[in-house]
């Protein structure tokens, strides 16, 4: 080979897209929270998984020899073993890790997701290596997204699993419902919708403040809003049932969604039941002829889980379609 062939040969050089290097560059930025939900993940995992099986089989083991899977169950049944404490731990610690989550998400993306890099230029010394800011910012909202719904919806198939199982002690002696907040949420797609809610609040947060510790603070508050509102408004995002019994029966016993009790008149109106410290006939007296109550029985989980999923992902869209807007706005034909 001449040195004129070394000369004219092309050099053989590989070229990294300008998605692929946002998608690396923005894994190595924030590798410290992918490794974090990653182990958060596992732990979770590891106790659903753990509570499927030795400790469910201790626990149920525990259970029977005390005698509290008879007919009529000793006194002792009321308090836990500690083979039974242990599982409730463990199950426990995971409900617990998924109603974290939404916090957790929210304050990394508003405060280091967005916040932090708005605040020390990285934003836009991203901007002038052939990333535009409509695909920075989407890169920033797909990516997170993707791992947090796969990481969630794993996390909710094994407790799903774990629910269903004829063995599970928790679920044959009561002391959990279908209807209890985190058994709740993590049962069906709450717990992704709250996620994917939450990242796109602190995504609009960051952009809004574009410092990183406000950001942080203010998309923790109004994370923890939107979760306790729609809290409040779960019971009434579908139509109730209604139960009435008489007085000789008493009140109503529902081991269910109790959204409202009391009693009723002889007009039919609606009021409180009147305290009467166990005086004879007091409540007919007061004019009282039935008790009632409205409920959600358990056919009612996936419409109630529908609903106010539906109503997370609307808020996730609508401060998605913020953010472009407000960063089309601030960074005008650069989007």
């Amino acid at each position: 080979m001449t040195a004129l062939d070394t000369v004219g040969a092309p050099a053989l050089t590989r070229r990294t897209s300008p998605s692929r290097g946002l998608l690396l560059a923005m894994l190595r930025l924030h590798r410290t929270a992918l490794l974090f939900w990653l182990g958060l993940v596992a732990v979770a995992a590891g106790a659903l998984l753990w509570a499927m099986g030795p400790g469910a089989d201790t626990a149920w083991a525990e259970y029977t020899d005390m005698g509290c899977d008879q007919a009529r169950p000793n006194l002792g049944c009321d308090s836990p073993g500690p083979a039974t404490s242990r599982y409730q731990t463990a199950v426990a610690v995971a409900i617990g890790l998924v109603r974290l989550l939404p916090l957790l998400t929210g304050a990394w993306a508003g405060g280091a997701l967005i916040g932090r890099e708005l605040e020390n230029g990285t934003a836009r010394l991203a901007w002038t290596q052939s990333v535009s800011p409509a695909r920075w910012l989407a890169a920033k909202l797909a990516v997170p997204a993707l791992l947090l719904v796969t990481g969630t919806l794993t996390l909710t198939l094994l407790h799903r699993m774990l629910w269903s199982s004829d063995r599970a002690p928790l679920s044959v002696m009561g002391w959990r419902g279908w209807h209890d907040t985190g058994t709740f949420e993590i049962n069906g797609t709450i717990a992704a919708a709250e996620a994917l809610a939450a990242l796109a609040v602190g995504v609009l947060v960051g952009l809004l403040l574009r410092r990183a510790l406000p950001a942080l603070g203010v998309a923790v508050l109004t994370v923890m809003s939107l979760v306790y509102v729609l809290d409040a408004l779960r019971p009434y995002l579908w139509p109730v049932k209604t139960v009435v019994t008489s007085l000789d029966d008493g009140t109503p016993s529902i081991d269910s969604m109790i959204v409202e009790t009391g009693a009723l008149t002889a007009s039919g109106a609606r009021v409180p039941i009147p305290w009467c410290s166990g005086e004879p006939g007091c409540q007919a007296r007061k004019g009282i002829t039935h008790y009632y109550a409205d409920y959600h029985p358990a056919s009612h989980f996936w419409p109630l889980q529908l609903m106010e999923t539906g109503l997370l992902l609307a808020v996730a869209a609508l401060a998605v379609a913020t953010a472009f807007v407000l960063l089309r706005r601030r960074t005008g034909a650069a989007v």
